[in-house]
């Protein structure tokens, strides 16, 4: 049986994890999300998610899916699965995940394997506390075309190009969202009711695909 963490953002940090030990510990965490795991060549973080992080995490994945409704996007939720590839020795469970260009591909399947399947279109990331294991190199060499990293403050949009992460300000996921749209979005979050909060976004999308001013 897993053994259960109290929540907390803090991450508790091993060194020397052996590649069969770290596969053991996710099968004993089996399908429980008491924890997320991340592995990064011998390094493994352990990190039990607190209240706030997953209010986040959730109104941001949620905010995704009605963007990816709005405009009229394919969209594949795959959640805090767990990608892992032995050959490079990387490890993650993310936030939260989408396939969006790449739906149709996983659309059906039980699970992914990234020897033959593609890595998500979109990764989500709540970093309130700076944990120890920066992530972005692991999700740069599984190769995930975009990742947000969202503070409970500041949203950053980084861009997988010729291999290597960029910060930029728009979206390619989601094309024509801004980091401006969704930090605004995530603000007004905190002290809207939800289908006030709704509205508001989907008259903005609307008014875009009209050519008009966001």
């Amino acid at each position: 049986m897993a053994t259960m963490l109290s929540p907390t953002t803090q991450p508790i940090l091993l060194e020397g994890v052996s590649w069969v030990t770290y596969t053991c510990l996710l099968a004993d965490f089996g399908e429980s999300h008491a924890a997320r795991l991340a592995y990064d060549q011998g390094r493994l973080e352990i990190m039990s998610p607190s209240f706030t992080h997953e209010r986040l995490n959730r109104t941001l994945a949620a905010l995704v899916e009605i963007l990816a409704g709005a405009l009229g996007l394919d969209l594949e939720r795959a959640g805090s699965t767990t990608f892992k590839r032995e050959d490079i020795g990387r490890g993650f469970e993310p936030d939260s995940c989408f396939y969006l260009q790449h739906a149709a591909h996983v659309r059906g399947r039980e699970r992914i394997d990234l020897a033959t399947d593609p890595p998500p279109d979109l990764v989500i990331e709540i970093d309130m506390t700076h944990p120890s294991l920066d992530k972005l190199p692991m999700y740069e060499a599984i190769g995930v075309p975009e990742v947000w990293r969202y503070d409970g403050q500041h949203l950053q949009i980084s861009r997988l190009v010729t291999g290597r992460y960029t910060e930029v300000q728009t979206s390619a996921a989601i094309p024509g969202i801004t980091r401006r749209h969704l930090e605004e979005w995530m603000d007004a979050s905190q002290g809207t009711p939800y289908p006030a909060w709704l509205a508001q976004i989907l008259t903005l999308v609307r008014r875009q695909s009209q050519g008009g001013d966001a």
